[in-house]
């Protein structure tokens, strides 16, 4: 790409910010950026705090069905997706579940995921998320444990709470699953995560203590250097991922000492202060959602600190799991900023509108919808919708100012299977250079 199409068209500020005043997480530099100007060199270096490190990108895939599209045309563009982000060298994929609804097409993420793994040999796989309220907790840690086994380490199993939808009739857990039963449901699936035999004794599940098999606590085999390469006995030239996976982890949990847990790494969904302080108080990194500009992301992480320093776990603990929040939005690169934010802004309002209003609650309880253009706006004016530069600009200024530096992109928004290909490619060859 020439140096002429990767400046910024407009005259919007993008990137990076002085942060306004209020409870700071970690110390930072200032860093200001102007809109067509790619940071300095140095400034680039050491825009980011210890805590943050490199930033990992992964895609944020929902499977979405926009209208005039089959279930299969979704699928079909979900794991070409998957296929091409590791070819791009992005760091992950998370994949989304949804019910009796066009939003999201895949009902249950971590099936997809093993498709995925197996598909794969490098990239990280993880659900964002598997609903915990329509699913038993030991059901899905067996899936988590298989996954986590036989993939060598690279799924990652993010949970949440759903909605109010009905879903919840649909399975049998009632509103009850919904409004009182995540933290049962979570500390179950814990404990037969990292531990070998389970018993359970409350008010939404009670069963002997039985043996945990497969067992995710036993040592991962890890692939070997030729399989990692993709080489598996074949010859041809072989293309180095840009981004390799630390040996962390996309969610690595800590005991209160602070030592890491054996097991597929987990995540929480949090929409919600109480989300953010159960996710706290388990030792959980969180995922947080589109809708989440940076200012919210640090009122979250301040409450985050607090519930984690009232739970007994100390700084150090609390820098390293800091680094494993992933954060969740959008990317659409192009040559021009209006060019990319008019694709999102043709394709996405139609999908919002025809996905969730498909919606039913589980009583008749009223809900309330964002205006579909207005969010779709808003995602726009939050996330990596623009040049290269700007989409770089965008991550590393959420980086530096809160110290996340995982994302999950969602770069499907124009709905077309062959444009989201050629996003996730630039994404990869144009942002993730940038990145540092």
């Amino acid at each position: 790409m020439s140096k002429t199409t990767a400046r910024v068209e407009t005259g919007r500020p993008v990137g990076v910010r002085p942060p306004v005043p209020g409870p700071a997480l970690t110390t930072v530099p200032p860093v200001t950026a102007v809109a067509g100007e790619p940071l300095p060199a140095a400034q680039r270096a050491g825009a980011l705090p210890p805590a943050t490190g490199s930033v990992r990108v992964g895609l944020f895939l929902l499977s979405a069905q926009f209208p005039g599209q089959s279930h299969g045309e979704a699928l079909e563009r979900t794991v070409g997706s998957a296929v091409e982000a590791e070819r791009a060298g992005l760091d992950s994929v998370w994949l989304a579940e949804h019910h009796f609804v066009p939003y999201g097409v895949c009902p249950d993420a971590a099936t997809l995921a093993a498709m995925l793994l197996g598909r794969t040999r490098r990239i990280g796989v993880g659900t964002a998320v598997s609903v915990l309220s329509t699913r038993h907790p030991v059901a899905l840690g067996e899936q988590a444990a298989l996954l986590h086994l036989t993939s060598g380490g690279r799924f990652t199993l993010g949970v949440g709470r759903g909605g109010p939808w009905i879903d919840l009739d649909v399975f049998g857990g009632g509103v009850d699953a919904f409004e009182r039963g995540f933290p049962e449901r979570l500390d179950l699936l814990l404990r037969w995560l990292r531990g070998s035999r389970v018993g359970a004794d409350g008010p939404q599940f009670a069963f002997p203590e039985v043996a945990v098999v497969p067992r995710a606590t036993e040592p991962v085999r890890r692939a070997a250097l030729s399989s990692w390469l993709g080489l598996g006995g074949r010859s041809g030239p072989v293309r180095f991922p840009r981004q390799r996976r630390d040996d962390e982890g996309l969610g690595e949990e800590l005991t209160v000492t602070g030592r890491p847990v054996a097991g597929p790494p987990v995540v929480v969904a949090c929409t919600s202060p109480g989300g953010v302080r159960l996710a706290a108080e388990r030792g959980l990194p969180m995922l947080l959602g589109m809708h989440s500009g940076d200012e919210d992301k640090l009122r979250m992480l301040e409450l985050y600190r607090s519930a984690w320093l009232a739970a007994g776990r100390g700084e150090e603990q609390l820098r390293r799991v800091g680094r494993r929040h992933v954060a969740a939005g959008v990317a659409q690169v192009d040559d021009r900023t209006s060019a990319a934010r008019s694709t999102l802004l043709n394709a996405m309002p139609g999908w919002f509108e025809y996905g969730l209003g498909a919606h039913r609650t589980v009583d008749g309880r009223e809900r309330s919808m964002r205006d579909p253009r207005q969010y779709t706006e808003l995602l726009c004016d939050l996330h990596a919708v623009g040049t290269p530069r700007q989409c770089a600009d965008r991550l590393l200024a959420t980086a530096e100012r809160t110290g996340i530096r995982r994302f999950a992109l969602l770069a499907e928004g124009s709905g077309e299977h062959e444009a989201t290909l050629h996003n996730i490619a630039r994404l990869g060859s144009e942002v993730l250079p940038q990145l540092g």
